[in-house]
């Protein structure tokens, strides 16, 4: 049996502002029909070889460290970065370990993710 990731999912108190920085940052649309109850990227038009991003709210707040994140690669980090904190991201550290530089951030929920230099 072999498992497939077929989305990655979001626990958010606006899932449609949420979703719209999402789509903005991945470069993808909005689906059709995402509220501030249940937002999607992907889902109802998938694209070949990405998973779907989905943002549903939930009643409580998020309180700790994410323990699981997206990990995201660019050509030039730093001027994607610079982009996604134009988006509304926020940088909360940088790193230069195990042969890899990455950054990183906090989407507009206080998401934790990552955006790494590809090699």
């Amino acid at each position: 049996m072999t498992l497939t990731l077929a989305a990655i999912s979001f626990d958010c108190s606006d899932a449609l502002r949420t979703a719209t920085f999402w789509a903005a940052a991945l470069d993808r649309r909005l689906d059709e029909g995402s509220t501030d109850e249940f937002s999607s990227i992907g889902l109802k038009e998938p694209t070949p070889g990405a998973a779907a991003w989905l943002f549903a709210r939930v009643p409580e707040p998020r309180r700790a460290k994410n323990r699981a994140h997206p990990d995201l690669v660019a050509q030039d980090r730093p001027a994607e970065v610079a982009r996604l904190v134009d988006l509304g991201a926020t940088v909360l550290d940088e790193h230069d370990e195990f042969g890899i530089q990455w950054t990183v951030l906090r989407d507009v929920e206080g998401n934790e993710f990552c955006v790494a230099t590809a090699h």
